[in-house]
């Protein structure tokens, strides 16, 4: 694992949960990094196939091994699940990840990075629901 970093993650309750963040690979930083965000769309995305992106990039996220041994890796559903207490927590430890292992995700860019990506598929959408009402009323 690449440059391990803890890192604690708020809770809901107002509690704090650390965990050992690292550097993505080269080629799997690629893959996380180009499909997460599209598949998350609402509309366009695939549910399953960001699903299957979490997974892998929370697959270099450990938590602390309290004797002081290697941590944890939580490289499965059920790790993930045992480990990270609700869903808030989950999209707190995935945006913390994006920022850690992005420089374009982090200082507040983030919001910035996806509202280019709408921008570019709200036109993507325009320009396909164009195209199609011009093919159809050629064809009335």
């Amino acid at each position: 694992m690449l440059q391990p970093k803890e890192q604690a993650i708020p809770l809901a309750d107002g509690s704090e949960k650390t965990f050992v963040l690292h550097k993505f690979p080269a080629v799997e930083g690629r893959e996380i990094v180009t499909q997460y965000p599209l598949s998350a769309l609402p509309k366009l995305g695939d549910y399953k196939v960001n699903e299957e992106i979490m997974l892998k990039l929370l697959s270099y996220v450990g938590v602390p091994n309290a004797e002081g041994g290697p941590a944890l890796m939580l490289t499965t559903r059920a790790l993930v699940n045992n480990h990270v207490p609700d869903f808030e927590a989950l999209m707190r430890l995935e945006a913390a990840m994006l920022e850690y292992n992005c420089s374009f995700f982090g200082n507040g860019k983030v919001s910035t990075f996806f509202e280019v990506i709408v921008a570019k598929c709200q036109t993507l959408i325009s320009k396909t629901l164009t195209d199609s009402l011009q093919q159809l009323s050629r064809k009335s």
